[in-house]
């Protein structure tokens, strides 16, 4: 992308939601529309901040399981979003160094801070940035496997973005075309916000009025749907905070997530 598209793309006046989540998550990159739209769900949905942490808690919690207890040493997280805390690569490369991580987002943001990040890598593993929406998972695989072994073991990661597509059909399709090419042994991670609270419903309604993208709301048995064919594993899915806490809190969240694995 040269200079002149990233400009373009920025659009600084748009709220856009990896810039939106990046300020509940007390991050400094975002701009006025995004902290516009972020306040107003937080004043009727205050614990989305809550949300956004323990969103990434989950994220550590489940990389460290995977690449500690299920040896697993490839991840492609699609939707990343902008860094704030221990990121995919960092998780997993903290504890086996020659983990290969591929990051996929259409954020001309996180493509800057990707620039930045991919440095960080420990010089036994790689980590590399494809610029994709979701929407296209044909192009993410073709690209990943330019880093990535699809005959070997991936973790494929969602974290919390699926709820931007509308359509449930749809995000059954992509997720199972994804999962469809990786090894027998992959893991899909998996998590959306729920539509459990009344608060949380009128927060998503807030965040469509104030200019955001629309954020779909569903319930636990629809995200169940998104597993089919996988065995999750234990303890199936839950509010994220209430996954493998170890000795953390356990917040009651309107977010549901799961870890599965291909047979």
């Amino acid at each position: 992308m040269t200079d002149e598209d990233f400009a373009a793309e920025l659009q600084p006046d748009v709220p856009h939601a990896a810039r939106i989540w990046n300020y509940w998550m007390g991050g400094k990159d975002n701009f006025a529309a995004d902290r516009a739209a972020g306040d107003a769900v937080a004043q009727v949905y205050p614990e989305i901040v809550l949300m956004a942490q323990q969103s990434r808690r989950f994220l550590i919690r489940a990389v460290r399981h995977l690449a500690a207890e299920a040896g697993i040493r490839q991840f492609l997280d699609i939707g990343t979003g902008l860094p704030t805390m221990q990121n995919t690569h960092e998780v997993a490369q903290g504890i086996a160094a020659e983990s290969r991580v591929v990051y996929v987002d259409n954020d001309p943001l996180v493509l800057a801070y990707a620039r930045a990040v991919l440095s960080g890598t420990t010089a036994e593993g790689v980590t590399t940035y494809v610029h994709a929406d979701y929407h296209e998972p044909e192009r993410i695989l073709r690209e990943a496997a330019q880093t990535l072994d699809f005959d070997q073991p991936i973790a494929v990661m969602f974290m919390g973005v699926m709820g931007y597509e509308p359509d449930l059909g749809v995000v059954r399709s992509i997720v199972g075309r994804v999962m469809a090419r990786v090894a027998k042994g992959s893991y899909l991670v998996f998590w959306d916000g729920t539509n459990t609270t009344r608060a949380v419903v009128e927060g998503a309604e807030r965040l469509a009025r104030s200019g955001g993208v629309p954020y779909i709301l569903r319930s636990p048995d629809d995200l169940a749907t998104a597993f089919a064919s996988l065995e999750i594993i234990e303890p199936g899915l839950v509010q994220i905070s209430a996954w493998r806490p170890g000795d953390e809190p356990v917040e009651p969240i309107e977010a549901y997530g799961a870890v599965a694995r291909k047979p």
